[in-house]
């Protein structure tokens, strides 16, 4: 899918959710659940700064700076890879559609899977400043910690879906997808868990 398709996350909020409601695709579900990533990782940023006295917290702030940048980036993408996949669902019934669908979902799976490593590693920024971050945020950890959960849960939902559907239009005899994708959806379930627990235990507190 050409460049075209691309939506940049650079808009105006209210701009970008205009876009995201209409048909199209591009920006999709797996757009939104990279920006709700970049937001968590935002939350994240703003807590460490709170913290300037504990170097493991400015630690995870920089670094929450480079995830949100690859949350965005990673958005941005799956955009354009959901507008294809659409486009190939969209086009008459042949065995060309077949192979088209079985392409741009791998390449919607590839995209959704970039989301989750992005998720996973925000959440082990997470557990850090939920332990050392300024008490007087830990609403605003609460709030990262359900936003980069719901990020998560977004993306595998994605990666899932895109799985089920590649798999249904595979040719008779074609190889299976990679194996490592169902380790992926293993290592995203259990981190979303993670992520919810550890944002319940902090609204707890």
């Amino acid at each position: 899918m050409a460049e075209d398709s691309r939506v940049p996350v650079s808009l105006s909020l209210d701009a970008w959710l205009d876009r995201l409601s209409q048909r199209g695709g591009e920006p999709g579900g797996g757009a939104a659940s990279g920006v709700m990533l970049a937001i968590g990782a935002a939350l994240l940023h703003m807590v460490a700064a709170y913290t300037p006295d504990d170097e493991r917290a400015q630690r995870c702030g920089r670094r929450a700076v480079e995830l949100r940048g690859d949350a965005l980036r990673a958005a941005e993408d799956d955009g354009v890879r959901s507008a294809a996949l659409g486009a190939a669902l969209a086009a008459d019934s042949s065995p060309e559609r077949d192979g088209r669908i079985v392409d741009a979902g791998t390449a919607g799976g590839e995209s959704s899977a970039t989301l989750v490593a992005i998720g996973e590693a925000l959440a082990a920024e997470l557990r850090v400043l939920a332990d050392r971050g300024n008490p007087n945020l830990i609403a605003d950890v609460a709030v990262a910690a359900e936003a980069i959960g719901a990020g998560l849960g977004g993306a595998l939902t994605n990666l899932r879906a895109c799985l089920a559907l590649t798999r249904r239009h595979l040719p008779t005899g074609q190889a299976e997808l990679p194996s490592r994708f169902d380790e992926v959806v293993r290592k995203a379930a259990a981190a979303r868990e993670d992520v919810a627990l550890l944002a319940r235990a902090v609204e707890e507190r």
